[in-house]
C-alpha cells in the first residue's frame, strides 16, 4: 500500500483514536511531513523501537508499540513463557507510562503476565527485576538521552541483557509478521488486573535493588571517614535517578550530597535542557553553577533513565572544573576496583574486564597490570551483559567490570546493563579515597595518564534523515568497505576488520583471520602508533558514527593525534 494511502487509512479508521486523527488532519496540507510520517514502519531494531513521538507508522505511539508488542508476545508463547512474564519499566519521557500500559495490556491479551512499576524507574533496575522476578523478558520505554522529542521500546530477555543472538533476531521476525492492526490484541486494564496477569511492582523491588547497589561498595569504611570532607554536585536531569541515586549515596554515608533543584523533578519536557545528554557540556550548566556555589569536589549527572553518567572534577590547581568522557570515568572505576580488590584479597580466580571494541585502548593496559583478562566485544552493552551469561555458562572467567565508552558502565552481575547508580556510587567511593590520600580524581586521571600512557579518543557523528539520508549512509560504508585508505590521520592502517564479513585483513600480508565476533556493519581501521578508527551506523537512529582513539607522550601530544585523525575521517 502507498505511503499516501496508508496515510488516509488512519485519517479515517475508526481504529485510530480521534486525538490520532486530529494531529494527522493538522498536517494534510504538508507532502514532506506525511512522507516521513509514513513512508516506512517505525522499525524494530535488534534491540527494539525508537523514533519520535506522533501519529504515523515511522512514530512512536500506542499503535506502533502494541504492534511491537503483539510480536514480542508471539515469540514468547513460541517459547512457552506466558507464565513467566514480563517486567515493565519507563522513564520520564512524554508517554511513557501510556506506552509501558498498552505494553502489559498487549501482553496481557496474549495471556501473558505483565509486572509493571508503579512510576518511573531506572532502566538497571528493570534489568535487575527480570532475573530477580524469573521474567521470561523485560520491556523499558525509554529514549535513553536522546532530545525530548523522542521516545523508545527496549526489550530484555530472562538473563536480564538487552536481547541478543538468537533471540533478537527471531523476536524480529515475529514483529514483521504482524502486517495488520488486525492481528494485535489488547484489553481492558480492569479485567487484566482482575484475571491476575496485570501485576503492579515497587517498592520491594527498590529495596532489594539498592542493596545489590551497596554491596559493590569496597571500603564502606573510608566513605564514613570522609563523609563531611567530600561535596558531590548531582542532576537527574529530570530523569528517573533522583530518587535512587540520593539514596545510596545516603545510606552509604555521603553528607554533603547537593541536588540542582531546578532538575531534580521528572519532566518529559527537559524544561532546563534540551539535549538531556549527560555527554553534552550544556546539560551542566546549572549543575556547575552550583559546584562554584559550594566549592564542590564531584559534579556529576544521569541521564533521564539512569544507565549513563556525566562526570566533571575540581582542578584545585586551576581552580577549574575538568570534563571527563566515559572513557575516563570508566576507566577511574576500573582501576579502583582492580586495584583495591587485589590490595583485600577479594579478586575473583579468573578476573574479566569488558569491553566494547569501540572504548578506549586504555583498558588494556589496566587489566594487564592487574593481572586481569580482557574482553573485547561489539558496539552495545547488551554484549557485555551477554558475556557476564557465557561467564557462568562456561565457567571459564569470572566478571569483575565492563564499561563502553558510551558514558555506560556496570560492576557486580545483580543487573546485565549499565547502571549509573552504581557508577555514581564507585565513582564517589573512589573520589573519598583520593581525597583521603590527598588527590583528586583528576589528579588520579593524570597519574592513570602517566602510568599507562596518553589515551585520547573522539566521536563524531553525522546525522542523515530520511530515505535520502539512509541511502547515503549505505553508500559510505559501501566506499569504506572497498576502497579503503591506506594512510588515516597520518598513520598507516595496519590491518581492517570487517565485522559484516567476519574477517579481519593484515594490509602487510595480506593474511585473513575471523573477527570472532557476531556478524555487524561494523569496519574498524587498526593504525600505527597505537591508533585506531571505527565507523558503523546507529542502530537506533538516522545517524553514522565514526570513533577513533590514540595514544600519545602527552595530554598535548594526544590531543595533536586525535585532531589529525577527526580530520581526516570527516
Amino acid at each position: 500500500m502507498d505511503y499516501r494511502e496508508v496515510y488516509k487509512q488512519w485519517c479515517t479508521d475508526p481504529y485510530f483514536d480521534e486525538e490520532t486523527r486530529a494531529e494527522l488532519a493538522a498536517v494534510k496540507d504538508d507532502a514532506a511531513e506525511i512522507e516521513d510520517r509514513f513512508y516506512r514502519p517505525l522499525e524494530f531494531g535488534t534491540g527494539g523501537l525508537r523514533g519520535v513521538i506522533g501519529a504515523g507508522t515511522n512514530r512512536m505511539n500506542i499503535y506502533t508499540v502494541r504492534l511491537a508488542t503483539q510480536g514480542l508476545s508471539n515469540y514468547i508463547l513460541s517459547q512457552n513463557g506466558q507464565e513467566k512474564g514480563v517486567a515493565i519499566a519507563y522513564d520520564s519521557r512524554k508517554m511513557s507510562d501510556r506506552f509501558a500500559e498498552e505494553a502489559a495490556l498487549c501482553l496481557n491479551a496474549n495471556g501473558i503476565r505483565a509486572f509493571v512499576f508503579e512510576s518511573l524507574r531506572p532502566t538497571p533496575e528493570l534489568s535487575f527485576a527480570v532475573r530477580e522476578l524469573g521474567c521470561i523478558a523485560g520491556i523499558v520505554i525509554t529514549a535513553s538521552h536522546n532530545p525530548r522529542e523522542y521516545n523508545g521500546y527496549k526489550v530484555y530477555w530472562e538473563d536480564g541483557a538487552q536481547i541478543t543472538p538468537p533471540h533478537d533476531k527471531n523476536i524480529l521476525a515475529e514483529v514483521f509478521k504482524v502486517t495488520s492492526f488486525d492481528l494485535v490484541k489488547t484489553m481492558e486494564k480492569e479485567a487484566a488486573v482482575k484475571n491476575g496477569l496485570f501485576t503492579i511492582i515497587g517498592k520491594e523491588m527498590d529495596d532489594r535493588y539498592l542493596e545489590e547497589l551497596k554491596k559493590q561498595s569496597i571500603h564502606p569504611e573510608i566513605i564514613r571517614e570522609m563523609a563531611k570532607e567530600i561535596k558531590i554536585v548531582y542532576t537527574p536531569l529530570h530523569g528517573t535517578g533522583n530518587l535512587p541515586v540520593r539514596r545510596v549515596l545516603k545510606e552509604l554515608g555521603f553528607e554533603q550530597v547537593y541536588v540542582v533543584k531546578e532538575q531534580e523533578l521528572p519532566d518529559g519536557g527537559f524544561p532546563t535542557v534540551s539535549y538531556p545528554n549527560p555527554e553534552s557540556p550544556k546539560a551542566f550548566e546549572l549543575a556547575l553553577a552550583l559546584a562554584k556555589e559550594k566549592d564542590a569536589d564531584l559534579v556529576l549527572a544521569t541521564d533521564p533513565d539512569a544507565d549513563r553518567l556525566g562526570v566533571y572534577c575540581k582542578d584545585t590547581k586551576s581552580g577549574g572544573y575538568v570534563s571527563f568522557t566515559g572513557n575516563m570515568s570508566g576507566m577511574l572505576i576500573a582501576e579502583y576496583l582492580l586495584r583495591e580488590r587485589t590490595a583485600a584479597g577479594t579478586m575473583p580466580e579468573r578476573p574479566a574486564l569488558v569491553e566494547t571494541i569501540v572504548t578506549t585502548d586504555m583498558a588494556k593496559a589496566v587489566a594487564k597490570a592487574y593481572d586481569t583478562t580482557l574482553i573485547e566485544v561489539l558496539t552495545g552493552f547488551k554484549y557485555i551483559g551477554e558475556q557476564i551469561r557465557l561467564f557462568e555458562e562456561q565457567h571459564m572467567y569470572d566478571y569483575v567490570f565492563g564499561l563502553e565508552e558510551s558514558y555506560g558502565c556496570l560492576a557486580g552481575t545483580y543487573a546485565r546493563d549499565k547502571d549509573a547508580c552504581v557508577a555514581v556510587m564507585l565513582l564517589c567511593e573512589a573520589a573519598a579515597w583520593y581525597k583521603k590520600n590527598g588527590m583528586t580524581l583528576w589528579d588520579a586521571m593524570l597519574a592513570m595518564y602517566e602510568k599507562y600512557g596518553y589515551y585520547k579518543e573522539g566521536l563524531e557523528t553525522i546525522t542523515l534523515k530520511g530515505i535520502d539520508g539512509a541511502a547515503r549512509i549505505s553508500e559510505i560504508m559501501r566506499e569504506m568497505r572497498e576502497n579503503p585508505k591506506e594512510r588515516l590521520g597520518g598513520c598507516e592502517v595496519l590491518a581492517v576488520r570487517d565485522y559484516k564479513k567476519g574477517v579481519r585483513v593484515d594490509k602487510r600480508t595480506g593474511e585473513e583471520t575471523k573477527t570472532g565476533l557476531p556478524s555487524s556493519n561494523v569496519l574498524y581501521f587498526e593504525l600505527s602508533g597505537d591508533a585506531w578508527c571505527c565507523v558503523r551506523p546507529s542502530g537506533t537512529e538516522p545517524k553514522i558514527k565514526f570513533y577513533f582513539g590514540v595514544k600519545g607522550e602527552s595530554l598535548s601530544d594526544a590531543e595533536e593525534k586525535l585532531k589529525a585523525l577527526r580530520e581526516d575521517l570527516i
